[in-house]
């Protein structure tokens, strides 16, 4: 009997996790990938945070039942996530103006929130940053709906096209959907500054966008505190927009899969309705969220000693890719003295643009098994001191073979 399924193609890989197989499958001992998407400590490991590791005792000394959570998730879960997002203080949370689901990760926020478009918003098209992450535009996509690029990233300077930026977000029609990174932008490390921030929340103002802000690497720039001023701004000046949050990063939780998605709307009735929405659509999709991941979240962020504690791990690791960030800089204008590496400085976060073509790219995979993306971003957190002067004399060589 033929097979039914015959006539499916392979699909293509996805090109960051592509890398990463192609890097396991290295037999070499002096491969290093820079293509990784995790936060890694000076040793080249992923950390288990020690806060992560005392909730994860309470929470087994506590838990009762294995029964399934609610279908927007674990309550405190949500309510300290909403405190992260706006500060405690704000009329958004007092007002109950807006309402939290918990997801399976970023991505599945992200998801969300592109289903809950789709519902209501089918004639917006979506705008994405040129360049952006990979998956945002094929999360739009299988969604259904348009997605499209606004100008962003300028490889001349290594920095924003801000004027261009802003042009094109004031000639998008109404109701389009700008899809925003709050902080750390993926892939480039180059972020809006608080004007820019202010110039973009006037547009959406002014022309009716729908602003979908998402921040997966919250503390990774500069502070708890600082790296929600977009998500804060647009709520001081009552817009109404979605957030997507992401807790993989600054708690190291990868696999546990938290997330959540924040719509922010004009009343507490216009929040119970789309909370409802949410939840409609998430019994469609995977019913109810899993648990592990959100109770730990949620007994650090709702227990004072343990929110210390994360606050100074999570300071430690933002602090650990300042310092491998710098140490690139100062390491590549030793070994490329001709070449100005300067504007890695300025970028934030786990990511860089290093302004290497996909070429040099390739070359220091072929000869060095060295692995980044083509389009020559590079995970700043998988550098450390044992690596980087492997790493700079790669790319040394690279360029002066004129690849």
């Amino acid at each position: 009997m033929r097979s039914f399924f015959t006539d499916i193609p392979a699909a293509k890989p996805d090109p960051i996790l592509g890398v990463t197989e192609a890097f396991r499958a290295d037999t070499s001992p002096n491969k290093v990938n820079l293509g990784v998407g995790v936060y890694q400590n000076a040793l080249g490991a992923m950390p288990i945070l020690n806060c992560v590791k005392e909730a994860a005792s309470l929470w087994i000394s506590q838990e009762d039942t294995k029964t399934y959570l609610p279908i927007d998730g674990v309550a405190t879960f949500n309510s300290a996530t909403q405190i992260n997002l706006f500060g405690a203080d704000s009329p958004v949370i007092k007002e109950k103006r807006a309402t939290t689901v918990q997801c399976v990760g970023g991505s599945g926020a992200l998801k969300l929130g592109a289903e809950f478009l789709k519902s209501f918003f089918s004639s917006s098209d979506v705008y994405v940053s040129d360049p952006t992450w990979d998956n945002h535009q094929v999360l739009f996509g299988s969604a259904g709906l348009k997605v499209s690029t606004y100008p962003y990233y300028d490889s001349n300077t290594c920095g924003l096209k801000r004027d261009t930026m802003l042009e094109a977000l004031h000639t998008l029609p109404s109701r389009s959907v700008v899809l925003l990174h709050a902080c750390c932008h993926n892939p480039t490390g180059v972020d809006l500054t608080p004007a820019d921030w202010e110039a973009v929340a006037e547009i959406c103002e002014q022309r009716g966008l729908i602003p979908f802000i998402d921040m997966a690497y919250q503390g990774f720039a500069e502070s708890l505190e600082q790296d929600a001023y977009a998500v804060r701004l647009f709520a001081q000046r009552g817009l109404t927009y979605l957030v997507s949050n992401s807790y993989a990063k600054s708690f190291s939780v990868y696999r546990e899969r938290a997330g959540a998605i924040t719509v922010v709307t004009a009343s507490s009735e216009e929040a119970t309705r789309v909370n409802s929405q949410l939840k409609r659509l998430v019994r469609t999709i995977y019913s109810s969220p899993p648990s592990y991941g959100a109770q730990l979240i949620s007994l650090v962020l709702n227990t004072p000693r343990l929110k210390e504690m994360w606050l100074v791990e999570l300071a430690e690791m933002k602090n650990r890719i300042l310092d491998m960030r710098a140490l690139f800089v100062e390491t590549l204008r030793s070994a490329v003295p001709d070449r100005d590496f300067s504007f890695i400085l300025q970028q934030r976060g786990m990511f860089s643009y290093s302004g290497l073509s996909s070429s040099v790219i390739r070359e220091i995979r072929s000869s060095h098994n060295i692995y980044a993306l083509e389009s020559g971003r590079i995970c700043v957190a998988a550098m450390n001191e044992n690596n980087m002067e492997y790493v700079c004399n790669a790319i040394a060589a690279a360029l002066k073979k004129g690849v």
